[in-house]
């Protein structure tokens, strides 16, 4: 029986692979360990229905932080990933099959933390003929019916095996917001992401909005890995062309030896003059700090970029 708990069986595509050095983390990024009631409560609605988090899979830094005020961001459609990206703590092979009653048992969670905004994410699927499409738009909807003033954001996989229609499926169920990350820059795909395609997965950024308008796009990247500032601020560019509303900045933490080795880690400073540089060139809504991650302070940042919105029309 496989362990995903031993990393070798966690990531069997990774057992190989020379170890990378794990440097020292500065001053800025380290967190404190998880405890209080309100992380005990949150862990433990999560574990009666049943569900898994990308804040453990992942191994979030902020985690504590998040669950203690009773956030957290909901992984559906298994805990196995079909992709094996370089940078990433999911656990990587075949997955089971769908749990059609996993949509109900995240909108009873959602309701029981009483949630404004809850994120919901998944592993890719490339074993479905439609990426897992259907199984996140039930997701959606099932929320909205037990909880209808919740405002929902979802962070999906690429859907690159799948015929175009199954986007539509998922835009179709109306998210507020559609998060897809690109993670870094283009010229470390082969290394960090080998199993995506960075001008696909803009171009699903840019159909989002094409199909509905009125649905907020975000996307993120991971600094630290290697490229330089010319190459992220040309990903800004290739964002804002696509239409995308709101950009994510952060550092990469390597999980294991096994995971792509950190390049450096950044300044707060320079995560300063990134924010600049993208509310310079047009989004509504930007966080770049080295804890960012895509559903840090998601419901907060979530009101700012309703609120951008609503100034920028107020404008027009």
């Amino acid at each position: 029986m496989r362990d995903l708990k031993v990393p070798e069986q966690r990531h069997p595509e990774k057992a190989h692979r020379p170890d990378n050095a794990q440097p020292r983390k500065p001053s800025w990024i380290r967190v404190k360990a998880p405890t209080g009631d309100g992380y005990n409560a949150t862990k433990k609605i999560m574990r009666d229905n049943k569900l898994v988090t990308v804040c453990e899979e992942a191994g979030c830094p902020n985690a504590g932080e998040c669950w203690s005020q009773g956030h957290a961001t909901m992984m559906i459609m298994g805990e196995i990933c079909t992709r094996g990206c370089t940078f990433c703590n999911i656990a990587t092979g075949r997955p089971n099959a769908l749990d059609t009653f996993e949509p109900g048992r995240v909108a009873d969670a959602v309701q029981k933390l009483g949630l404004n905004h809850v994120v919901i994410t998944s592993v890719d699927r490339d074993d479905l003929e439609d990426g897992g499409a259907e199984h996140f738009a039930q997701t959606i909807r099932a929320v909205r019916h037990r909880s209808p003033k919740t405002t929902i954001e979802i962070l999906t996989p690429d859907f690159l095996k799948c015929d175009d229609s199954v986007l539509k499926v998922v835009v179709d169920a109306k998210p507020d917001v559609f998060n897809h990350n690109l993670e870094t820059v283009p010229g470390l795909y082969p290394t960090v992401r080998p199993g995506a395609r960075y001008f696909h997965s803009l171009r699903l950024l840019q159909r989002v909005k094409e199909l509905d308008p009125s649905i907020f796009t975000k996307s993120g990247i991971m600094v630290g890995l290697g490229e330089d500032q010319q190459s992220v601020k040309q990903v800004m560019d290739d964002m804002r062309a696509a239409d995308v509303d709101f950009l994510t900045i952060g550092q990469y933490l390597q999980p294991t030896p096994k995971h792509h080795g950190v390049d450096r880690f950044v300044t707060p400073e320079e995560f300063a003059s990134y924010e600049k540089a993208a509310y310079g060139k047009g989004f509504l809504m930007v966080s770049a700090t080295p804890l960012t991650r895509s559903s840090y302070h998601a419901g907060d940042d979530f009101a700012k970029l309703r609120s951008a919105r609503n100034a920028k029309l107020g404008q027009a």
